[in-house]
């Protein structure tokens, strides 16, 4: 567990529950308060903008058969920093969005690990 992460409110959107559910494992294990998960864009929206602090965010690219942009663009608003998550990497991500950390599926633990860092600014310690 990386102390930098440790304690640190992480929302996740995901509609396939057993990748959820992984996320939700692999935020606990790295010692992070998982937060959701939201199974739709509306769900995500509704806490991404919630009076609920969050820290950061994992978002899978496609909800439901939504794109999750929305949802980015609100975390942006707040300075929230986030992580995608999409089978297809940062190449099948809109040109506006690429440079934003992205995981490409199936990830392991140390890839979101890394990746959250990286988004967080943080260093590991």
């Amino acid at each position: 567990m990386s102390q930098a992460i440790a304690g640190r409110r992480v929302l996740i959107v995901e509609d396939e529950s057993l990748v959820a559910m992984l996320l939700e494992t692999i935020l606990e294990d790295m010692g992070c308060v998982p937060v959701g998960p939201a199974a739709t864009v509306d769900e995500g929206l509704r806490m991404a903008t919630d009076a609920e602090r969050v820290d950061a965010a994992l978002l899978d690219v496609n909800v439901a058969g939504k794109q999750v942009f929305p949802v980015a663009e609100a975390l942006k608003d707040r300075g929230v920093p986030f992580v995608f998550s999409t089978g297809y990497g940062e190449g099948g991500l809109p040109d506006e969005w690429r440079g934003q950390p992205t995981l490409q599926k199936p990830f392991t633990e140390a890839a979101v690990r890394d990746a959250l860092m990286a988004a967080m600014g943080l260093a590991d310690v």
